[in-house]
């Protein structure tokens, strides 16, 4: 791993770590989600730096879309606006610290404790086949296949559930001005 690699990932790891210390000192559930999200994207950031560039693209995906809908149904449903009333998010605040950093103590020695395996060979390039065919084995082609299929079923059920095409709001000759948005759905309604 070059200069750059080991200086970026230093820093998103730190960043990742301040993100998460942060979910639990702000005050606002939606200031904690933002934080989560941070936190997460730098995770993600520390995995492709890792040179595993489709695992670390995967993560930020999945938290990006999961933390925006927390916050959007923090924004639609809490009973304080928005989730911004101040709030505290921890619980039994002296145990918790007390188990947190017990686990945190563990977790640092087993790193220096545990017998890491060696190299065993060269490592291959293409990270992304690795984890596909670690994932999938010998079922890779077949998952692929499954994938399309189950996208154009997805695609094809949408097309047959909706009741009207895109111009039938304009009549057979596209020429009923202005448009029937009814919401009945047919012409003429």
């Amino acid at each position: 791993m070059g200069t750059t690699s080991t200086v970026l990932l230093w820093v998103l790891g730190v960043l990742a770590l301040v993100g998460g210390v942060l979910v639990f000192t702000l005050n606002s559930m939606a200031r904690v989600t933002f934080a989560l999200l941070g936190s997460l994207v730098c995770v993600g950031g520390v995995v492709t730096v890792l040179r595993l560039p489709y695992l670390g693209v995967v993560i930020v995906l999945m938290m990006v879309m999961e933390m925006v809908i927390m916050a959007v149904f923090m924004i639609a449903y809490m009973m304080n606006p928005a989730g911004l009333m101040p709030m505290s998010m921890l619980h039994n605040k002296r145990g918790s610290l007390v188990i947190s950093g017990l686990v945190f103590a563990a977790l640092v020695v087993g790193i220096f404790l545990v017998p890491w395996p060696d190299r065993t060979g060269a490592r291959l390039e293409d990270t992304t086949f690795q984890v596909g065919m670690s994932l999938m084995g010998d079922q890779m082609l077949t998952m692929v296949t499954l994938g399309f299929v189950l996208l154009a079923t997805m695609v094809g059920a949408t097309v047959l559930a909706t009741r009207r095409g895109r111009y039938d709001r304009f009549g057979d000759d596209l020429d009923q001005r202005p448009a029937n948005d009814s919401a009945g759905g047919g012409v003429g309604r």
